[in-house]
């Protein structure tokens, strides 16, 4: 069961719970499922209780133990606890990483994308620096895998009304009058002073038109770095900025180039290129890779697994937190899950290929497609041999 598959079995339970007189409550048109938190246990969690307890006028606990009997008896559902002040922690029966696999190998790069801005325009206010650039060129891709279309702009920083690093979303301003020039991302930052955008006069012999809401602006200013990223190569340099937290300066070091553990872009890239050698090295033994479960006390199975199946969720905050840091930390986790659990997937010395080693090969190429459409969204390359 995918998250998703798993979300609408979250609403039919609640659609259950209204047409049996338990909730008196409108169903609401989604259900976040996310994995578990700090204190939470089973394979997804849901806040749909706390969601619901103010329509519901009950306590968001009360409200999780009518919803609790509904979803444990939904196929697929193995196990429902609650935790905390009501969160819904769901463990799956058989078939949940076969399932999350098959959906991953018929979206492909589209595994993860969503409609949460659909139709809407995102504007971005950016400076004239080279991380505010990257920044700003990464968010239009990620925003789009959510539906929406983002817009930059450049504006001017006085260093004497300096604003607060980092990406402000508590004053956003409507798009208007004197709005910079809308650029796409990426292009050549040039300090000349962009054209401004003038609202023009209304005119009094036409009629009065209605407006749709204009977009809400969001300024981004990313602490900005020390040093020119541009020594290290067009994908170490990109992930240098993108990695930390916009509020965090990056470290420009040859540190990015090494071929260690340590650097958490060559873990990323070689995670990608272990998947496709695995491919390589599977057909050269007649096998080839078929979703199946695989079982829990397998070195990464379960964490790989967990990480593949919030990968949509990362992509959707990513894009409304205009923060591609999580993207770019969350397929270190991937990779880390993928680099543990790789050496059960190939047959070793007589042994012959089974259903087992098909179904890990499975899941280690869905990985693959996770990691290499991760770079994608950065900007950054992913190799086959590395």
């Amino acid at each position: 069961m995918t998250p998703v598959e798993l979300s609408r079995t979250v609403l039919r339970a609640v659609r259950r719970a209204v047409d049996e007189g338990e909730l008196s409550v409108v169903v609401p048109v989604r259900a976040v499922v996310t994995p578990p938190g700090p204190g939470g246990c089973g394979d997804y969690a849901t806040n749909i209780a706390l969601q619901l307890a103010r329509p519901a006028g009950r306590p968001a606990r009360q409200v999780a133990e009518i919803l609790r009997p509904h979803l444990t008896r939904s196929e697929g559902v193995a196990d429902v606890a609650i935790t905390g002040p009501g969160f819904l922690n769901i463990r799956l029966g058989g078939g949940a990483g076969a399932s999350l696999v098959r959906e991953i190998q018929r979206r492909r790069d589209a595994y993860g994308h969503g409609d949460i801005l659909a139709g809407q325009i995102v504007p971005l206010r950016i400076p004239y620096d080279i991380r505010a650039e990257v920044v700003a060129d990464t968010l239009v891709r990620i925003v789009a895998t959510q539906g929406g279309r983002a817009e930059v702009h450049h504006i001017h920083i006085h260093r004497s009304c300096a604003e607060p690093a980092g990406t402000d979303l508590s004053r956003a301003e409507p798009a208007g009058a004197d709005l910079p020039q809308a650029k796409t991302a990426g292009t050549d930052p040039s300090p000349a002073e962009p054209p401004h955008i003038n609202a023009p006069q209304a005119d009094p012999a036409r009629p009065h038109r209605l407006h749709r809401p204009r977009p809400q602006i969001t300024t981004l200013r990313p602490t900005p770095a020390r040093e020119d990223p541009t020594p290290l190569g067009p994908d170490a340099a990109r992930w240098a900025l993108l990695h930390p937290a916009s509020h965090d300066r990056p470290r420009i070091s040859a540190d990015h180039l090494l071929q260690r553990e340590s650097n958490p872009l060559f873990r990323v890239r070689y995670a990608h290129a272990r998947t496709r050698a695995l491919t390589r090295n599977a057909a050269a033994l007649g096998c080839t890779g078929d979703p199946g479960d695989v079982p829990e006390d397998v070195p990464g199975g379960g964490e790989l697994v967990g990480a593949l199946a919030g990968y949509p969720a990362v992509l959707t905050q990513a894009a409304l937190h205009r923060a591609p840091d999580r993207l770019a930390r969350h397929l270190v986790t991937t990779a880390d899950a993928l680099l543990a659990f790789q050496h059960t997937v190939l047959p070793l010395g007589d042994e012959k290929p089974s259903a087992a080693h098909r179904a890990r090969l499975a899941l280690a190429e869905a990985a693959g497609t996770v990691l290499a459409g991760g770079l994608s969204l950065l900007g950054i390359s992913a190799p086959d041999y590395l």
